[in-house]
C-alpha cells in the first residue's frame, strides 16, 4: 500500500521524485544521450579499467614499478633517460624515470589505482558525512541546527592543508597511506557538502509532501530517507562528481609536498613532484602523469555537468 506521504509526494509536481529519473535505467539512458556526460563516462571507464587491470597491462609490457634500469639513463648528465621522448621503446612504452630508470608506463597505471582510489574513497566518505550532518541540521530543532551549523563553519574555517601536512607527517609507516589520505581529505572536506545538504533540506521541508509525511506520523529518519533524500539526488550527485577531481588534486598536492604516498609506491602527484626538476631535460616525465591527471579531471567535470543537465526536469532535450 501507498501511504499518505508517498501519495502526496507522487502527486505533487514540486516533489523531488518528479525531478529525477524513476529508474537507474532511465538515468543511464539520459546520460548516454548527453554528449558531454557520455564522453566523461567513457574516459572515466577507461581510467578505471586501466587501474583495475594494471597487473595485466604491466605484464604485457614485461615491466614493473620497482625494477631499476641504470643502463637506460645517462649518468653523465645527472640521470636523463637515453633516447628520444624519455627513452620510449618497445620495452618501455612511455619511457623511463630519470635517475632510476624505472618504467614510466608501469608507474602510471599503478599510480591510477592510488589517485583514483583515494579520490573516490574520500568522496564517498565526504558525501556520507556531509549529507548526514546537513539533513540532521535541516530537520532538527533550532538548537540542533545551530550546533551542527557552527560545527560545519568550523570545518570550513579550519586550516585543512596545514593540518593534513602535520598529520600525514606523524602517521606511522605501518598504516596504509592511501587509506589515511582518503580519511584525512574526507574528514577535513565534508563542510561544503553539509552546507549544501542543509540548504536543500530547509527548502524541501516546507513542501506539502513532507508535511503530509509528518502528519501521517512518519519518524524523522523515515522522512529523511523517503522524502528528503530524493530531493538531494540532483545537487549531491552533481557536487560529488565535482568533488572527485578536487580530491584528486588534494592527493596530488599532498604527494607533491612529500607527505602523501611515498616511493616506491607510485601516484600521479608523486610523479609530478619528481618531474618538476626534469621539465627541461625530460618533458615526458611531467607530461605523462600531468596529462593523465588533466584528462581524468576533465572527464569528471564533464560528467558532473551532464548529470546536472539530465536531472534537470526543465531540460526536455534529454528526457527519457
Amino acid at each position: 500500500m501507498i501511504d499518505a506521504a508517498g501519495a502526496a509526494a507522487g502527486s505533487d509536481p514540486s516533489s523531488p521524485l518528479s525531478a529525477v529519473p524513476r529508474t537507474r535505467g532511465a538515468l543511464w539512458r539520459r546520460l548516454r544521450k548527453d554528449k558531454a556526460a557520455a564522453t566523461g563516462m567513457a574516459i572515466i571507464a577507461v581510467m578505471v579499467l586501466v587501474a583495475l587491470f594494471a597487473p595485466l597491462l604491466t605484464a604485457l609490457e614485461g615491466q614493473n614499478t620497482t625494477s631499476l634500469h641504470p643502463e637506460l639513463v645517462d649518468s653523465a648528465s645527472g640521470g636523463t633517460p637515453l633516447g628520444s621522448l624519455g627513452g620510449i621503446s618497445a620495452s618501455h612504452w612511455l619511457g623511463v624515470e630519470p635517475q632510476t630508470g624505472r618504467d614510466l608506463f608501469a608507474r602510471l597505471v599503478y599510480g591510477a589505482r592510488i589517485s583514483l582510489g583515494v579520490a573516490l574513497g574520500a568522496t564517498a566518505l565526504q558525501v556520507l558525512i556531509g549529507v548526514s550532518v546537513g539533513i540532521a541540521a535541516g530537520l532538527g530543532g533550532r538548537a540542533t541546527d545551530a550546533l551542527l551549523s557552527r560545527l560545519t563553519d568550523l570545518s570550513l574555517a579550519f586550516p585543512s592543508v596545514l593540518f593534513a601536512i602535520g598529520l600525514m607527517a606523524i602517521v606511522p609507516g605501518s598504516v596504509p597511506r592511501p587509506l589515511i589520505l582518503a580519511v584525512v581529505i574526507a574528514v577535513l572536506g565534508w563542510g561544503p557538502t553539509a552546507r549544501l545538504a542543509r540548504g536543500q533540506t530547509l527548502s524541501l521541508r516546507t513542501r506539502d509532501y513532507v508535511a503530509a509525511a509528518k502528519l501521517s506520523g512518519a519518524a524523522p529518519l523515515r522522512v529523511a530517507r523517503r522524502e528528503i533524500l530524493p530531493g538531494l539526488v540532483t545537487p549531491i550527485l552533481t557536487y560529488a562528481a565535482l568533488l572527485v577531481p578536487g580530491n584528486m588534486i588534494a592527493e596530488a598536492g599532498l604527494s607533491f609536498l612529500g607527505v602523501g604516498v611515498r616511493p616506491p609506491t607510485p601516484s600521479w602527484g608523486q610523479m609530478l613532484s619528481g618531474g618538476t626538476t626534469w621539465f627541461r631535460p625530460d618533458v615526458m616525465y611531467v607530461l605523462v602523469p600531468g596529462g593523465a591527471l588533466f584528462l581524468t579531471l576533465l572527464a569528471f567535470t564533464l560528467l558532473a555537468d551532464g548529470i546536472r543537465r539530465v536531472l534537470d526536469p526543465r531540460n526536455t532535450e534529454v528526457a527519457a
